[in-house]
Protein backbone atom coordinates (compact mmCIF):
# COMPACT_ATOMS: atom_id res chain seq x y z
CA UNK A 1 0.00 0.00 0.00
CA UNK A 2 1.08 3.23 -0.57
CA UNK A 3 2.67 5.57 2.46
CA UNK A 4 1.91 8.91 2.85
CA UNK A 5 2.80 11.31 5.91
CA UNK A 6 0.14 12.60 7.81
CA UNK A 7 -0.21 14.30 11.27
CA UNK A 8 -1.56 11.97 13.56
CA UNK A 9 -3.48 12.47 17.18
CA UNK A 10 -2.44 10.06 19.74
CA UNK A 11 -3.51 11.54 23.07
CA UNK A 12 -6.14 14.10 23.42
CA UNK A 13 -5.01 17.84 23.90
CA UNK A 14 -1.39 16.24 22.74
CA UNK A 15 1.12 18.16 20.10
CA UNK A 16 0.27 15.77 16.68
CA UNK A 17 2.62 13.68 15.63
CA UNK A 18 3.95 13.51 12.04
CA UNK A 19 4.18 9.90 11.19
CA UNK A 20 4.33 7.72 7.52
CA UNK A 21 1.12 5.78 7.58
CA UNK A 22 -0.06 3.10 5.02
CA UNK A 23 -3.40 4.49 2.26
CA UNK A 24 -5.00 1.55 1.11
CA UNK A 25 -6.25 2.06 -2.83
CA UNK A 26 -9.46 3.43 -3.66
CA UNK A 27 -12.04 0.60 -3.53
CA UNK A 28 -15.09 0.11 -6.00
CA UNK A 29 -17.05 3.94 -4.91
CA UNK A 30 -14.02 5.65 -3.10
CA UNK A 31 -11.60 8.47 -4.96
CA UNK A 32 -8.37 8.95 -3.78
CA UNK A 33 -6.90 12.65 -3.69
CA UNK A 34 -3.43 13.91 -3.06
CA UNK A 35 -3.99 17.04 -1.32
CA UNK A 36 -2.35 20.24 -2.75
CA UNK A 37 -3.90 22.11 0.82
CA UNK A 38 -5.89 21.73 4.30
CA UNK A 39 -7.11 24.87 5.77
CA UNK A 40 -6.98 24.45 9.94
CA UNK A 41 -10.88 24.60 11.60
CA UNK A 42 -11.53 24.75 15.16
CA UNK A 43 -13.63 21.75 14.76
CA UNK A 44 -10.56 19.92 13.93
CA UNK A 45 -8.77 21.51 17.49
CA UNK A 46 -12.08 20.85 19.35
CA UNK A 47 -11.36 16.89 18.11
CA UNK A 48 -7.66 16.75 18.88
CA UNK A 49 -8.19 18.06 22.30
CA UNK A 50 -11.02 15.13 22.57
CA UNK A 51 -13.78 17.53 23.71
CA UNK A 52 -16.41 15.35 21.37
CA UNK A 53 -14.83 11.79 22.26
CA UNK A 54 -13.93 9.72 19.96
CA UNK A 55 -11.35 6.91 18.85
CA UNK A 56 -7.49 7.24 19.43
CA UNK A 57 -4.91 7.17 16.77
CA UNK A 58 -6.60 9.57 14.61
CA UNK A 59 -6.06 11.90 11.87
CA UNK A 60 -8.27 14.69 11.32
CA UNK A 61 -8.96 17.49 8.82
CA UNK A 62 -11.76 18.28 6.75
CA UNK A 63 -11.21 21.16 4.69
CA UNK A 64 -8.97 20.62 1.56
CA UNK A 65 -8.12 20.50 -2.03
CA UNK A 66 -6.24 18.50 -4.27
CA UNK A 67 -6.48 16.30 -7.62
CA UNK A 68 -7.75 13.03 -8.06
CA UNK A 69 -4.56 10.07 -8.99
CA UNK A 70 -6.79 7.02 -8.73
CA UNK A 71 -10.36 6.27 -8.63
CA UNK A 72 -12.53 2.75 -7.80
CA UNK A 73 -14.03 1.05 -10.72
CA UNK A 74 -17.87 2.04 -9.96
CA UNK A 75 -17.16 5.63 -9.70
CA UNK A 76 -18.87 8.21 -11.84
CA UNK A 77 -18.66 11.63 -12.33
CA UNK A 78 -15.04 11.81 -11.73
CA UNK A 79 -11.62 10.76 -13.11
CA UNK A 80 -8.05 11.11 -13.01
CA UNK A 81 -6.87 14.71 -12.98
CA UNK A 82 -10.03 16.38 -11.82
CA UNK A 83 -9.24 19.07 -9.45
CA UNK A 84 -11.54 18.82 -6.39
CA UNK A 85 -12.40 20.19 -2.75
CA UNK A 86 -12.85 17.78 0.07
CA UNK A 87 -15.14 17.90 2.67
CA UNK A 88 -16.53 15.82 5.37
CA UNK A 89 -19.73 15.62 3.92
CA UNK A 90 -20.29 11.94 3.48
CA UNK A 91 -23.83 11.57 1.88
CA UNK A 92 -25.54 8.08 0.17
CA UNK A 93 -27.67 9.94 -1.92
CA UNK A 94 -31.31 8.02 -1.31
CA UNK A 95 -31.96 8.31 2.42
CA UNK A 96 -34.95 11.07 3.08
CA UNK A 97 -32.67 13.76 4.02
CA UNK A 98 -30.86 13.01 1.26
CA UNK A 99 -33.50 13.34 -1.08
CA UNK A 100 -34.89 16.04 0.39
CA UNK A 101 -31.72 18.24 -0.22
CA UNK A 102 -30.33 17.96 3.53
CA UNK A 103 -26.81 15.69 2.74
CA UNK A 104 -24.95 17.26 5.48
CA UNK A 105 -27.66 15.38 7.69
CA UNK A 106 -27.74 12.26 5.45
CA UNK A 107 -29.09 9.16 7.87
CA UNK A 108 -26.74 6.57 6.35
CA UNK A 109 -25.29 5.23 9.12
CA UNK A 110 -23.34 1.92 7.03
CA UNK A 111 -20.19 1.83 8.91
CA UNK A 112 -17.02 1.46 6.64
CA UNK A 113 -13.24 0.60 6.80
CA UNK A 114 -11.02 3.26 7.75
CA UNK A 115 -8.59 3.71 4.80
CA UNK A 116 -5.50 4.81 6.62
CA UNK A 117 -3.32 2.14 8.99
CA UNK A 118 -0.21 2.46 10.97
CA UNK A 119 3.09 0.98 9.27
CA UNK A 120 2.44 -2.55 11.57
CA UNK A 121 -0.97 -2.81 10.18
CA UNK A 122 -3.37 -1.33 13.02
CA UNK A 123 -6.22 1.17 11.71
CA UNK A 124 -6.38 4.97 12.17
CA UNK A 125 -9.31 6.34 12.55
CA UNK A 126 -10.25 9.07 9.61
CA UNK A 127 -11.41 11.59 11.24
CA UNK A 128 -14.98 13.27 9.66
CA UNK A 129 -14.78 11.08 7.21
CA UNK A 130 -11.98 12.75 5.54
CA UNK A 131 -8.06 12.70 7.59
CA UNK A 132 -7.12 15.76 5.66
CA UNK A 133 -4.11 16.62 7.65
CA UNK A 134 -2.13 14.12 5.08
CA UNK A 135 -0.38 14.24 1.92
CA UNK A 136 -3.72 12.17 0.16
CA UNK A 137 -6.76 10.92 1.42
CA UNK A 138 -9.39 8.12 0.33
CA UNK A 139 -12.75 9.58 0.19
CA UNK A 140 -16.36 8.86 -1.48
CA UNK A 141 -17.15 11.06 -4.48
CA UNK A 142 -20.32 12.60 -2.39
CA UNK A 143 -17.65 14.33 -0.48
CA UNK A 144 -16.27 15.99 -3.44
CA UNK A 145 -17.01 18.98 -5.50
CA UNK A 146 -15.32 20.16 -9.02
CA UNK A 147 -13.27 23.44 -8.58
CA UNK A 148 -11.29 25.18 -11.60
CA UNK A 149 -7.84 24.26 -13.28
CA UNK A 150 -6.68 28.69 -12.41
CA UNK A 151 -8.08 28.01 -8.91
CA UNK A 152 -5.31 27.83 -6.25
CA UNK A 153 -5.24 25.06 -3.74
CA UNK A 154 -5.31 27.08 -1.17
CA UNK A 155 -7.82 29.28 -1.47
CA UNK A 156 -10.22 26.34 -2.65
CA UNK A 157 -9.62 24.78 0.54
CA UNK A 158 -11.30 27.35 2.02
CA UNK A 159 -14.64 25.92 0.16
CA UNK A 160 -14.81 23.00 2.30
CA UNK A 161 -16.32 24.27 5.30
CA UNK A 162 -15.23 27.87 6.70
CA UNK A 163 -16.77 29.29 3.50
CA UNK A 164 -19.78 26.95 2.93
CA UNK A 165 -20.61 26.85 6.86
CA UNK A 166 -20.59 30.78 6.86
CA UNK A 167 -22.14 31.77 3.45
CA UNK A 168 -24.55 28.88 3.98
CA UNK A 169 -25.90 29.70 7.25
CA UNK A 170 -26.52 32.82 5.85
CA UNK A 171 -28.46 32.22 2.64
CA UNK A 172 -29.41 28.66 3.12
CA UNK A 173 -30.65 28.21 7.16
CA UNK A 174 -31.42 31.43 7.81
CA UNK A 175 -32.66 32.22 4.37
CA UNK A 176 -32.24 36.03 4.70
CA UNK A 177 -33.95 38.18 2.13
CA UNK A 178 -33.23 41.46 0.32
CA UNK A 179 -33.65 44.42 2.95
CA UNK A 180 -33.44 42.07 6.33
CA UNK A 181 -31.19 43.36 9.20
CA UNK A 182 -28.65 40.79 10.38
CA UNK A 183 -26.55 40.39 13.28
CA UNK A 184 -23.17 38.33 12.60
CA UNK A 185 -21.76 37.25 16.29
CA UNK A 186 -18.12 36.28 16.40
CA UNK A 187 -15.85 37.76 13.36
CA UNK A 188 -13.20 35.15 12.44
CA UNK A 189 -13.52 32.97 9.71
CA UNK A 190 -17.08 31.55 9.88
CA UNK A 191 -18.42 35.00 10.91
CA UNK A 192 -16.56 36.64 8.39
CA UNK A 193 -18.31 34.11 5.34
CA UNK A 194 -21.81 34.78 7.16
CA UNK A 195 -21.47 38.43 6.85
CA UNK A 196 -20.69 37.84 2.94
CA UNK A 197 -23.18 35.71 2.94
CA UNK A 198 -26.04 38.52 4.54
CA UNK A 199 -24.15 40.53 1.80
CA UNK A 200 -24.60 38.58 -1.00
CA UNK A 201 -28.73 38.09 -0.11
CA UNK A 202 -29.11 41.47 -0.18
CA UNK A 203 -29.15 42.50 4.20
CA UNK A 204 -29.69 46.21 4.43
CA UNK A 205 -27.75 46.09 7.59
CA UNK A 206 -25.05 43.66 8.70
CA UNK A 207 -24.09 44.07 12.27
CA UNK A 208 -20.82 42.38 13.29
CA UNK A 209 -20.05 41.64 16.86
CA UNK A 210 -16.84 40.83 18.70
CA UNK A 211 -14.64 41.50 21.58
CA UNK A 212 -11.70 42.68 19.14
CA UNK A 213 -11.40 45.71 17.60
CA UNK A 214 -9.15 44.67 14.87
CA UNK A 215 -11.93 41.93 13.75
CA UNK A 216 -14.80 44.16 13.50
CA UNK A 217 -12.58 46.32 11.14
CA UNK A 218 -12.04 43.34 9.37
CA UNK A 219 -15.74 42.58 8.92
CA UNK A 220 -15.90 45.73 7.71
CA UNK A 221 -13.97 45.00 5.20
CA UNK A 222 -15.99 41.56 4.48
CA UNK A 223 -19.55 43.78 4.08
CA UNK A 224 -20.71 44.55 8.12
CA UNK A 225 -22.37 47.98 7.64
CA UNK A 226 -21.54 48.25 11.81
CA UNK A 227 -19.63 46.99 14.34
CA UNK A 228 -20.68 46.81 18.31
CA UNK A 229 -18.12 45.90 20.83
CA UNK A 230 -19.09 42.79 22.53
CA UNK A 231 -17.47 44.00 25.67
CA UNK A 232 -20.43 46.48 25.80
CA UNK A 233 -22.58 46.61 29.13
CA UNK A 234 -25.75 45.24 26.62
CA UNK A 235 -24.31 45.33 23.13
CA UNK A 236 -27.84 44.58 22.17
CA UNK A 237 -28.92 47.99 23.28
CA UNK A 238 -26.25 49.37 20.82
CA UNK A 239 -28.01 47.66 18.24
CA UNK A 240 -31.43 48.52 19.56
CA UNK A 241 -30.06 52.21 18.46
CA UNK A 242 -28.62 51.21 15.29
CA UNK A 243 -32.06 49.69 14.08
CA UNK A 244 -34.47 51.90 15.35
CA UNK A 245 -35.55 50.15 17.86
CA UNK A 246 -36.41 47.09 15.50
CA UNK A 247 -33.76 44.88 15.88
CA UNK A 248 -32.47 41.97 13.82
CA UNK A 249 -34.65 39.54 11.59
CA UNK A 250 -31.84 37.36 12.40
CA UNK A 251 -28.76 36.97 14.55
CA UNK A 252 -25.84 34.50 13.66
CA UNK A 253 -24.13 32.79 16.34
CA UNK A 254 -20.55 31.78 14.91
CA UNK A 255 -18.49 30.97 17.94
CA UNK A 256 -19.40 28.17 20.15
CA UNK A 257 -19.40 30.05 23.41
CA UNK A 258 -22.46 29.25 25.49
CA UNK A 259 -22.79 32.62 27.03
CA UNK A 260 -23.09 34.45 23.54
CA UNK A 261 -25.85 31.57 22.61
CA UNK A 262 -27.80 32.67 26.28
CA UNK A 263 -27.71 36.17 25.12
CA UNK A 264 -27.95 35.64 21.42
CA UNK A 265 -31.82 36.13 21.46
CA UNK A 266 -31.99 39.77 23.11
CA UNK A 267 -30.60 40.76 18.95
CA UNK A 268 -33.82 39.48 17.69
CA UNK A 269 -36.84 41.53 16.88
CA UNK A 270 -40.09 39.65 17.03
CA UNK A 271 -40.59 36.63 14.69
CA UNK A 272 -36.78 37.14 14.55
CA UNK A 273 -34.37 34.02 13.58
CA UNK A 274 -30.93 32.96 15.70
CA UNK A 275 -29.26 30.38 13.83
CA UNK A 276 -26.90 28.31 15.45
CA UNK A 277 -23.43 27.75 13.67
CA UNK A 278 -21.21 28.05 16.04
CA UNK A 279 -20.35 24.18 18.06
CA UNK A 280 -19.68 24.14 21.23
CA UNK A 281 -18.11 21.41 23.70
CA UNK A 282 -19.95 18.14 24.43
CA UNK A 283 -22.37 18.46 27.68
CA UNK A 284 -22.52 22.22 27.31
CA UNK A 285 -25.89 23.46 28.11
CA UNK A 286 -27.63 27.04 27.75
CA UNK A 287 -30.37 27.60 29.94
CA UNK A 288 -33.49 29.90 28.09
CA UNK A 289 -37.00 31.12 29.06
CA UNK A 290 -39.21 29.34 26.37
CA UNK A 291 -42.10 31.69 27.48
CA UNK A 292 -39.93 34.50 25.84
CA UNK A 293 -39.42 32.31 22.22
CA UNK A 294 -42.94 31.60 21.84
CA UNK A 295 -44.76 34.76 22.61
CA UNK A 296 -42.58 36.82 20.35
CA UNK A 297 -42.79 34.03 18.18
CA UNK A 298 -39.05 34.01 17.74
CA UNK A 299 -37.35 30.84 16.59
CA UNK A 300 -33.94 28.76 17.08
CA UNK A 301 -32.21 26.71 14.17
CA UNK A 302 -29.19 24.84 13.99
CA UNK A 303 -27.21 24.92 10.97
CA UNK A 304 -24.59 22.17 9.85
CA UNK A 305 -21.85 23.04 7.32
CA UNK A 306 -24.47 25.75 6.01
CA UNK A 307 -26.85 23.50 5.17
CA UNK A 308 -25.12 23.32 1.76
CA UNK A 309 -25.21 20.87 -1.26
CA UNK A 310 -22.09 20.56 -2.95
CA UNK A 311 -23.10 20.32 -6.15
CA UNK A 312 -25.71 22.98 -6.17
CA UNK A 313 -23.38 25.60 -3.95
CA UNK A 314 -20.15 25.08 -5.01
CA UNK A 315 -20.37 26.30 -8.51
CA UNK A 316 -21.82 29.64 -7.80
CA UNK A 317 -19.59 30.35 -5.00
CA UNK A 318 -16.79 29.81 -7.45
CA UNK A 319 -18.42 32.00 -9.39
CA UNK A 320 -19.09 35.11 -7.11
CA UNK A 321 -15.30 34.71 -6.60
CA UNK A 322 -14.84 35.28 -10.25
CA UNK A 323 -16.40 38.68 -10.54
CA UNK A 324 -14.89 39.62 -6.92
CA UNK A 325 -17.91 39.41 -5.64
CA UNK A 326 -16.63 36.78 -2.80
CA UNK A 327 -13.54 37.80 -0.77
CA UNK A 328 -11.61 34.03 -0.31
CA UNK A 329 -7.80 35.15 -1.03
CA UNK A 330 -7.83 37.57 2.03
CA UNK A 331 -9.25 34.67 4.21
CA UNK A 332 -5.96 33.45 4.60
CA UNK A 333 -3.98 34.68 7.41
CA UNK A 334 -0.82 32.69 7.05
CA UNK A 335 0.63 29.66 5.02
CA UNK A 336 2.52 26.63 6.80
CA UNK A 337 4.16 23.43 6.07
CA UNK A 338 2.49 20.04 7.38
CA UNK A 339 6.04 19.88 9.54
CA UNK A 340 4.55 23.03 11.30
CA UNK A 341 1.04 21.93 12.15
CA UNK A 342 1.38 22.29 15.92
CA UNK A 343 1.83 26.01 15.38
CA UNK A 344 -0.41 26.16 13.10
CA UNK A 345 -3.29 24.79 15.64
CA UNK A 346 -2.06 27.16 18.68
CA UNK A 347 -2.07 30.53 15.99
CA UNK A 348 -5.61 28.86 15.39
CA UNK A 349 -6.70 28.06 18.74
CA UNK A 350 -5.45 31.73 19.79
CA UNK A 351 -8.69 33.22 18.05
CA UNK A 352 -6.63 35.54 15.84
CA UNK A 353 -6.08 33.80 12.51
CA UNK A 354 -9.16 34.06 9.92
CA UNK A 355 -8.05 30.97 8.48
CA UNK A 356 -4.26 28.72 8.31
CA UNK A 357 -3.78 26.87 5.95
CA UNK A 358 -1.26 23.89 5.37
CA UNK A 359 0.10 23.61 2.04
CA UNK A 360 1.53 20.20 0.68
CA UNK A 361 2.23 20.10 -2.83
CA UNK A 362 2.39 23.89 -4.75
CA UNK A 363 2.66 22.41 -7.98
CA UNK A 364 -0.62 20.99 -7.89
Amino acid sequence: MPQIKAAVTRKFGEPLILETVSLRPPEAHEVEVTLGATAICHSDIIFTDGKWGGTLPAIYGHEAAGKITAVGDQVKGYKVGDRVIATLIRACGTCPSCSTGSPVICEDSTEYTSPVSTMDGNSIVQGMNCGAFAERVVVHPSQLAKIPEDMSMDVASLLACGVITGVGAAVNTANIRPGQTVVVIGAGGVGLNAIQGAHIAGAARIIAVDLVPEKLETAKEFGATDTVLASEEAPWDVVKDITNGRMADAVLVSVGVIPVYETAPNYLRSGGKMVMVGMTHSGDKAEYEPVNIAATSQSMIGSKMGDVVLSRDIPWIIDLYKQDRLKLDELISKRWRLEEINEAIEDTRSGAARRNVVIFDETL
